[in-house]
């Protein structure tokens, strides 16, 4: 639930008669034939040569009324905003976010500090992020966090899930963006000893409202299976949508509903979610950023209208996706910026960062360790107020007196707890930024970390029967995938 809020009384009527205007006079694109038909037996208008299904007015707010009666909301909890509600007051704990990790990732480019430069994803990189997974946090293992842009995008996962299998001690899941991958990925995941050893990672509309092919078929299947339904959407204002708060409210807001209905006509007992990473235009350059005020607003309107228009909670995107093009402060707090901005409207602290730049395109391991620096200080907001005798410490405060001779750094008290009650950031400098060759030296001096914990590496042993039957699975996907023979 939204802590502020955006949208008065007044507005939800004319967003929700456009929501449902668009739903019947676009509709969706759906590349699915399986798909338009469940649409079609739902009450959709559908075309089938076209692809294309429209929702007449009454069929989406017969769908909304559903959700609401659901949620337990009637006309004047959606409705109403009273001053009680305009202060409201958050008093749960604060959640603390996790460090950020090497999980699915999936970027296209690889950063290397040491040459400045950004490079396609490779075999050799993946290697290094998953050896430096396994020694920087073993216990939630390693993901597939870059893409082996030089394999065929068909069996890129499944040779991703080979490093894996080879490399992590603790290997995590190979992300399937076709459906066609799943089957092959859990057949090793079995012969590793991991029922479904994959996963689908987000799915996302071809902005605006285009269900394409590899989407929709994924969608489909996952939905049948009894996943949870729901759009990861990534609108764009002034491109994907009109440029205005409204109408970028209206689009996305009937992307979710057309992504809950067709997953109600899939299978009518699945569960709805949904996630929105709003986009703004720079209308200078043409660059996009998903971290500028004017996304982050976009973003809450939507959120907010959907709760309460229909009832269910969409997430907003993490502090992952920045503008920032090279590793550093800059990036680092863009990113905290974002999460605790998100943190303010919504109440849930997401993680910081992932060692992502450019809007997700780029994976920067020294950005990683750098964004695990800045989150133990984000952490201590999650830190409980515990007023024991000993962390009080009126002794020390009784000795120190009105400080005229003595003070609390050199206390005995300060000596005991210092460690565990501040912030001591191993490579962040809490002075202050001092100019760029300082940034450059924190920077080296993260690499020189990432160094070592590479050097405490152990590959792990006794898989070598299992990984050779995994890659005759792999071989055989090389042959079988459907209509795409792809060289060794």
């Amino acid at each position: 639930m939204a802590q502020w809020r955006l949208l008065d009384e007044r507005d939800m009527e004319p967003l929700s008669q456009a929501v449902c205007e668009v739903l019947e006079r676009v509709g969706v694109l759906c590349q699915n034939a399986d798909t338009l038909a469940a649409l079609e037996a739902m009450g959709a208008r559908v075309d089938h040569e076209a692809q294309r299904a429209r929702f007449p007015i009454a069929l989406t707010l017969d769908f909304i009324q559903s959700l609401r009666d659901a949620a337990g909301l009637d006309a004047d909890s959606v409705t109403a905003d009273t001053p009680e509600d305009m202060r409201r007051t958050q008093q749960r704990p604060f959640v603390s976010p996790d460090l950020p990790t090497l999980g699915t990732q999936v970027a296209q480019f690889y950063y290397d500090w040491p040459s400045r430069s950004a490079r396609p994803g490779n075999r050799e990189d993946f290697i290094t992020l998953v050896k430096l997974a396994d020694v920087l946090h073993p216990d939630v293992g390693a993901g597939h966090a870059l893409l082996l842009t030089e394999t065929h995008p068909l069996l890129e996962p499944l040779e991703a899930a080979l490093l894996l299998a080879e490399y992590s001690s603790n290997p995590g899941p190979a992300f399937a963006w076709n459906v066609a991958q799943t089957d092959y990925l859990e057949e090793m995941g079995q012969i590793l000893g991991i029922e479904e050893w994959y996963t689908w990672g987000s799915n996302c509309f071809a902005h605006p409202l285009r269900f394409d092919r590899d989407v929709v078929d994924k969608y489909y299947r996952r939905t049948l299976e009894g996943d949870p339904a729901g759009m990861n959407a990534m609108p764009i204002a002034a491109f994907t949508t009109p440029a205005t708060v409204e109408g970028f409210v209206v689009v996305a807001a009937a992307e979710h509903v057309a992504a809950w209905m067709t997953a109600r006509a899939i299978n009518p007992d699945v569960s709805l979610l949904g996630s929105l990473w709003a986009g703004t235009i720079d209308m200078r350059t043409g660059g996009v950023s998903y971290c500028a005020f004017d996304a982050m607003h976009r973003a809450f309107a939507v959120v907010e209208f959907l709760e309460r228009w229909c009832g269910v909670s969409v997430s907003v995107g993490g502090g992952e996706y920045c503008s920032a093009k090279v590793p550093g402060m800059q990036a680092a707090l863009e990113k905290a910026y974002k999460a605790m901005t998100i943190a303010a409207f919504t109440g849930h602290h997401p993680v910081i960062g992932q060692g992502m730049l450019d809007n997700g395109k780029m994976l920067a391991p020294v950005q990683l360790l750098l964004e695990r620096d800045l989150a133990t200080g984000v952490q201590h907001f999650a830190r409980p107020v515990e007023s024991t005798h000993e962390n009080i410490g009126l002794s020390g405060v009784f000795e120190v007196d009105l400080g005229l001779e003595t003070n609390h750094l050199i206390s005995d008290h300060t000596l005991h707890h210092f460690r565990q009650a501040l912030w001591l950031p191993e490579f962040i400098h809490r002075s202050g930024f001092e100019g760029y060759e300082q940034e450059t030296a924190m920077l080296d001096c993260i690499q020189q970390r990432m160094e070592e914990l590479l050097a405490q590496y152990h590959k792990p042993e006794g898989r070598e029967r299992q990984l050779a039957q995994m890659r005759e699975v792999v071989e055989r996907a090389r042959v079988e995938l459907p209509g795409r023979k792809t060289k060794a």
